[in-house]
């Protein structure tokens, strides 16, 4: 069995030797962290993901107290490698150590703040838990104040997708065909366009219902692989932009 107790200090040795300042800097930008920006004052310190998963592979039986640190960390990528270490553990855990890890990623969303660790991490645990548990979890953080938990509601429906159950995703996409953040838009398209993936038919009924007061982008996500024609379509179908507000652009 492995001493799992200098893991952490491995972690941190890692990820203080594997920092990158020209890095940092350049991920900070396209993660959007200046003032008034939706990542505004988070910190990085520029190690890509590749290296993470690296990482993560070492550190595979983190304790959860432990992972709980690095999460809370003020650095993008410590807590990229949290939810790294929770996706292995969800993955090969038995049910209770799931449930634990499922409460505790519930517990701790205003660490998974920004697109990319949502997406990386919300089918894994919070979609694959609420395959078996049920949505109700899912359909309360699609009505939270929160950008990121809205985000994550839809996103964790892949894990749905991916098991040909399209009916959440549809579900939580409805809840926020009026939400006001592109964001929102951006990854309520790309689930639809996953179901559409899998079958055309159900994506074309609800765009059939709901094309028209679809916004923008939300619209051309979803419509991405269809052919010319059809995309011209949908989008002479759906919502006109309004010159005066910038969501729909």
């Amino acid at each position: 069995m492995k001493n799992r107790r200098p893991l952490i200090s491995l972690a941190r040795r890692e990820l203080a030797a594997r920092a990158d300042a020209k890095d940092a800097e350049i991920l900070g930008r396209f993660f959007k962290t200046g003032p008034g920006e939706y990542g505004a004052g988070d910190r990085f310190r520029g190690i890509r993901v590749p290296i993470l998963r690296q990482i993560a592979r070492q550190i595979s039986d983190l304790p959860l107290p432990d992972t709980l640190r690095l999460l809370e960390s003020p650095y993008h990528e410590d807590r990229m490698l949290a939810l790294l270490v929770w996706i292995t553990q969800y993955q090969h855990g038995d049910e209770p150590g799931r449930n634990r890890l499922h409460e505790a990623y519930l517990g701790h969303t205003r660490c998974i703040n920004n697109w990319d660790l949502v997406d990386l991490s919300a089918p894994g645990i919070a979609g694959a838990w609420a395959l078996s548990h049920g949505t109700r979890r899912l359909l309360l953080l699609s009505r939270s104040h929160s950008l990121w938990e809205r985000r994550l509601s839809i996103v964790a429906t892949h894990a749905f997708i991916r098991a040909r159950r399209f009916g959440p995703t549809l579900a939580i996409a409805r809840r926020l065909l009026h939400d006001p953040e592109d964001l929102l838009h951006k990854a309520t398209g790309w689930m639809l366009r996953e179901v559409g993936k899998r079958d055309a038919a159900v994506l074309r009924g609800f765009l059939g219902r709901h094309a028209a007061i679809m916004p923008r982008t939300m619209l051309r996500y979803a419509i991405e692989r269809f052919q010319q024609p059809e995309r011209q379509h949908w989008m002479a179908t759906g919502k006109k932009p309004d010159p005066g507000n910038q969501r729909y652009t």
